[in-house]
């Protein structure tokens, strides 16, 4: 029988948690058991996370007791919530509620919760620089995160509160990469004038969480914001140019002009570029690339990342 702690890992099919069970699994020192928490055991990449060795396990959110029943006997746990999957603040905050209270009632040792800063705290909902959605919300999927935050908090579960950022992959998946302009050119466009946005790869949020497992009782308490490197638009275009072959400019819109594009969600990002670019002197000081770098030696700067994974942005 083995003396490794397990670590229970929602979304391990998925971005952050897939990183994370990728990074246990590949080290063959690790001190960790990954078991993977899914709705479909059967998936293609559940099967391959069983071949590495890992413990498939299903459960759904939505369901308190199947959380609990993943828990039992573990020692920690990955907690990441599925915004985009039906945007509603309101069902996450169902979901984070769940697992911060599974957690306590199964005496989970420590637990990372991937979360965001609530933007209330420097837009209140009365500030009119920039649009309330939903009645309450400035900003649904960073703010509901952070509201989520006082449920681990309050059931004095042990947990480290991991603060992410900008997804360098959504380029790939999210459609953020360039678009062609009616001239034919490429431009990457985003409402953040000149000012710098916190970027990292989706793969090291989950292996920055990997460290911070690997550290123990050190950080539970502790908020950690990571990013991988904070560029401006014209750097990204530039780094992009250089890196795909082909001439990508900066588009730069206001948060205005990028809500009203017509897709699901462009309201509550702009108002997310917008929250970076009026606060980016916090953001970068509270994204601590030393010590993300530190949690994660291989930690990717956007060129890396770039002659990663460039080659799968759409730039048709």
């Amino acid at each position: 029988m083995s003396n490794k702690k397990i670590i229970v890992i929602f979304g391990a099919t998925g971005s952050q948690g897939g990183g994370l069970a990728k990074a246990m699994l590949d080290d063959p020192r690790s001190e960790f058991e990954v078991r993977a928490v899914t709705r479909d055991p059967q998936s293609e990449k559940s099967r391959e996370l069983a071949q590495k060795g890992a413990e498939i396990v299903k459960a759904d959110v939505d369901d308190i007791n199947s959380i609990k029943k993943a828990l039992e006997g573990a020692y920690g746990a990955y907690f990441v919530t599925f915004y985009w999957e039906h945007f509603s603040p309101e069902k996450e905050l169902g979901h984070i509620k769940n697992m911060a209270e599974a957690a306590s009632e199964t005496g989970i040792r420590h637990a990372i919760w991937s979360t965001l800063e609530d933007s209330r705290k420097w837009i209140p909902l009365d500030d009119d620089r920039m649009p309330t959605l939903q009645d309450k919300y400035k900003v649904p999927h960073f703010d509901v995160k952070g509201e989520g935050d006082q449920f681990f908090t309050n059931l004095k579960v042990p947990t480290t509160f991991l603060r992410t950022t900008f997804y360098w992959d959504n380029f790939i998946y999210f459609g953020s990469g360039p678009q062609k302009g009616p001239d034919g050119n490429l431009y990457l466009t985003f409402p953040i004038d000149d000012k710098k946005l916190c970027g990292i790869a989706a793969e090291d949020i989950g292996k920055c969480a990997y460290g911070i497992f690997k550290q123990g009782n050190a950080l539970i308490g502790k908020t950690i914001g990571i990013a991988g490197e904070a560029l401006t638009g014209e750097e990204m275009a530039a780094a992009m140019s250089k890196i795909l072959g082909k001439e990508i400019h900066f588009n730069n819109v206001s948060p205005a002009t990028f809500r009203s594009f017509n897709f699901p969600g462009a309201d509550d990002l702009g108002n997310m570029f917008q929250f970076y670019r009026d606060f980016d002197d916090w953001f970068i000081k509270s994204r601590d690339l030393a010590f993300a770098k530190q949690l994660n030696p291989d930690l990717l700067s956007f060129e890396d990342w770039l002659k990663k994974y460039g080659k799968l942005i759409p730039l048709d």
